[in-house]
Order: structure tokens, then C-alpha cells, then sequence
């Protein structure tokens, strides 16, 4: 199965990390959708696509974050781009610092565990069935690093909520060990930014996009977890093709 006869969902896709795994896709050949409840972002991402690329990208408006809405947008993707063979899951955000514990409220700690785990809950409960029965098939969670130790001073949720999304991942690894399709992890333990906002040990998204792609596209590994600590990780990966 070639590249153009794949198609890849993109959860998360118009993110910083979406954003740069979605051109990467695209650059390669693969058709794209991005589902999203901001149709801002959906118009940011298109304007970012070159001409000639934007045919391969499907953007559709929906929640993946609500059981019923999740199977609907599901029926509408479905009937706009067919079938999907790959998923790349890049929900949640990437940074909170809102203060220590006892300075936050309940509904703070709901909302960064909504955000970072039942998103990711829901949406693989409601795109996996379309994947895991093929060994052609992908689906690729994308994590980060702020699980396994506080930050700094602040971000205390942060690290909570992202536990919880990579123990999810490591649950299903070890509750799935002989699904068809290949289940990996990239577990991103740096920064991201865009080219113009980079920093020092942050990534380009757009050359993690193209790990993340080289990924998908290889299907040579499965029930893994990848991990990123820093740029030179990612540049040799690349290079090194252990991806």
C-alpha cells in the first residue's frame, strides 16, 4: 500500500505538535484529517499547507473529547475521506503552570486530566476499532516527558495529567500485546516550538513531524515506546533510521 493510498488521522493535528506532524505527512505523500472544535485553528493549519498539498488534507469540525460527538465526527470522517488506515493521537497541551496543589481548585484538576487523558480515552475508543484489526494499519500516540517528575515549581497537574496519559498508553500495550495493528508511543521529554519560536534543547515541530512520519510510514515496529530527551535524539534518530 502506497503512501497516497493511506490515510492518516491526525487527532491533535492542529496543535504545535499536529501542526508540524501534519506537513510532514502531507510532504510525504499521505492523505491527512484533522478534526478539530476551533475552526480558527483548522483555518491556521490549512494556510500553513502549500497549494499543491492542500487537496490531501480533509479538516473536519467536531469533539473528540465527548463520547457522542466522538462517534458522530466519526461517521462524518468516514464519509468524507472513506477509510482511515493510521492514527497519530497528539491531544492535550503541552504546558500548565498554575500554581502548587492547595492553591487549585477541583474543577482545575478536571479539566487538565479531561485535556490530557479522557480526550485520549475517547478518541482511541472511538478510532481504534477503524485500525486494529489490520497489520497495514498504525496508531501512534505522541506523549510527553512532565509524567515522570515536576518540571518546576507550579506545574504540579501538569505532571498529574500526564501520568495518567502514559500510563493509559502503557495499559494498552500490556492489555493488547497481539493486536494487528502497530501501537507505538513517541514519549517527548523536551520542548516544541514552531522554527520562529524556538529555544535552546527545544524542538522544530517540523522535524519531529518527520520522525513522527517516518513512523508511520515504515509500520516496522509495534508495542514500543520511542523517546526524544533532546534535539540531538531526534537528529539521530532520524539519521540513524531507528525509527
Amino acid at each position: 500500500m502506497s503512501n497516497s493510498d493511506r490515510v492518516v488521522l491526525a487527532l491533535g493535528g492542529a496543535g504545535t505538535v499536529g501542526s508540524g506532524i501534519v506537513k510532514a505527512l502531507l510532504d510525504k505523500g499521505f492523505r491527512v484529517a484533522v478534526i478539530s472544535r476551533d475552526i480558527s485553528r483548522l483555518e491556521k493549519l490549512r494556510s500553513l499547507i502549500s497549494p499543491n498539498m492542500k487537496k490531501n488534507l480533509t479538516t473536519i469540525v467536531g469533539n473528540v473529547g465527548s463520547e457522542e460527538e466522538a462517534e458522530q465526527v466519526k461517521q462524518d470522517l468516514l464519509k468524507q475521506v472513506g477509510r482511515v488506515t493510521d492514527i497519530v493521537s497528539s491531544l492535550g497541551f503541552s504546558w500548565w503552570q498554575g500554581g502548587p496543589p492547595h492553591t487549585q481548585s477541583l474543577k482545575d484538576l478536571h479539566w487538565v486530566i479531561d485535556t490530557l487523558l479522557y480526550s485520549t480515552f475517547v478518541s482511541w475508543k472511538a478510532f481504534f476499532p477503524l485500525v486494529r484489526d489490520s497489520s497495514d494499519c498504525t496508531y501512534t500516540f505522541i506523549t510527553g516527558g512532565a509524567g515522570e517528575k515536576l518540571l518546576m515549581p507550579g506545574t504540579g497537574f501538569l505532571t498529574v495529567g500526564a501520568a495518567s496519559a502514559l500510563a493509559f498508553c502503557q495499559v494498552l500495550r500490556e492489555e493488547y500485546p497481539d493486536v494487528p495493528c502497530k501501537l507505538n508511543q513517541v514519549k517527548i521529554d523536551a520542548g516544541v516550538a514552531t522554527p520562529e519560536r524556538l529555544m535552546p534543547g527545544y524542538l522544530n515541530h517540523l522535524e519531529l513531524g518527520k520522525a513522527v512520519a517516518t513512523l508511520v510510514e515504515r509500520r516496522n515496529a509495534s508495542h514500543t515506546v520511542f523517546t526524544v530527551n533532546c534535539p540531538a535524539d531526534l537528529k539521530t534518530v532520524l539519521l540513524d533510521g531507528n525509527l
